[in-house]
């Protein structure tokens, strides 16, 4: 049976955009709290010791750790869940759908981490920190697109959301590889045995989720004692999830995949990542001058952001389209494709994720960042939505 509603990807953007309001909420309360009376309460409550000691680097769990290693491995099971839908049954299931948005989330990848290495390379306290600028937040984007309405164009939204899968997958490689640095191989080897066994379920035709579901927790935990960050374990175990292709129709009620996808939705969009938001946006500005705004860690950031991403996205897809390899999405002008480059320069969820894993208990370096990433988001997505609003409209080419 194939149920005939709205697209996956439709649902998608209507709560990613919903959510993405909600985490600008929680971003500002959070800011509100770290420079009012309540901050001592704001930073002792996320870090508040609620045991137990699961790894002895990260001491004592505590509600900060359960947000940033615990919610965020459900937010990366998502992401794991939204990429293999694309690949397998989506908008990147051919290659020649696949060429722009790879192209384009590469080259926005590359292209800010270049700057950041320019403007702060020269310090190795900060070197480490190469990756902040080149994630893309997608909920926050696709919640200033909402807020633009018909001035936006779907295939816009559209184009976005891939860039940004793209860009997530890049943004989980680069956490597994350059941000691991002791691995226990026991824990790693156990691990592997989870995954094999979920993997031996899908082969075998196994549809309820719950074995899945129980198999994630486990290697969860396993991946957390081995050294990798344990958000990991949510891409992968996303991976072994059975998915049935459904050409032609949006989803099928026999997908786990897809099953899984929507119930886990509503409660990334408007619990976790707000929740991320709140926890890790807020920062003390006591003390904050205009020099601190041109130290090489913010400054870095701050320009990958905001000149990187415009920079590496709209010139690939010139480039491209120039070549004759790939063409730009259909019926959208230069300036609204320049006002989406714009938009993909907003990092926030990703980059300050990325941040923390870069300087772990350095809060002077973590605080930098946060200014960093709430400086260049914030250009980013003014700017953005400035070009988008006053960009003439386009009519759509037929058959593009």
């Amino acid at each position: 049976m194939v149920r005939r509603t709205r697209s996956t990807l439709r649902g998608f953007l209507v709560n990613e955009a919903s959510g993405g309001i909600v985490l600008i909420a929680a971003a500002v309360l959070a800011m509100v709290a770290a420079n009012s009376s309540i901050a001592e309460k704001y930073f002792h409550f996320l870090h508040l010791a609620t045991g137990p000691v699961l790894l002895k680097q990260l001491g004592p769990m505590t509600i900060h750790l359960w947000i940033n290693d615990g919610l965020m491995a459900i937010f990366f099971l998502l992401v794991g869940l939204e990429i293999k839908r694309e690949f397998v049954d989506g908008r990147l299931a051919s290659w020649d759908r696949r060429r722009l948005p790879f192209i384009a989330a590469a080259a926005g990848m590359i292209v800010p981490a270049l700057i950041y290495l320019a403007v702060a390379g020269g310090n190795p306290a900060v070197v480490r920190g190469w990756a902040i600028p080149a994630a893309t937040d997608i909920a926050f984007a696709i919640g200033v697109l909402a807020l633009l309405g018909s001035r936006a164009p779907p295939a816009l939204k559209l184009f976005l959301t891939t860039v940004a899968i793209v860009d997530d997958m890049g943004a989980v490689a680069i956490i597994a590889v350059a941000y691991t640095d002791h691995l226990d191989l026991v824990a790693l080897l156990g691990a592997g045995v989870v995954v094999a066994i979920l993997y031996g379920l899908n082969r075998g035709g196994v549809k309820h989720l719950g074995p899945y579901l129980a198999g994630f927790a486990v290697l969860w935990l396993l991946v957390l004692l081995s050294g990798v960050h344990a958000t990991i374990a949510g891409v992968v175990a996303a991976f072994m999830i059975p998915i049935a292709k459904s050409p032609g129709a949006p989803d099928s009620v026999e997908s786990p995949l897809h099953r899984l996808e929507h119930a886990l939705h509503p409660y990334v969009a408007f619990l976790i990542v707000p929740l991320f938001g709140f926890a890790n946006a807020g920062v003390s500005l006591a003390g904050t001058s205009l020099a601190s705004l041109a130290e090489p860690l913010v400054l870095g950031i701050t320009l990958g952001l905001f000149l990187g991403k415009q920079v590496g996205i709209l010139g690939s897809i010139a480039l491209a389209e120039r070549l004759g390899f790939a063409r730009r999405p259909g019926g959208a002008s230069w300036l609204q494709i320049y006002g989406v480059a714009l938009l993909a320069g907003i990092g926030f969820t990703m980059s300050l994720f990325i941040g923390g894993l870069a300087f772990p208990g350095e809060e002077t370096l973590v605080d930098q960042v946060k200014i960093g990433v709430l400086g260049g988001s914030i250009l980013s997505g003014l700017a953005g939505y400035l070009v988008l609003r006053f960009a003439p409209r386009r009519r759509p080419v037929p058959g593009v």
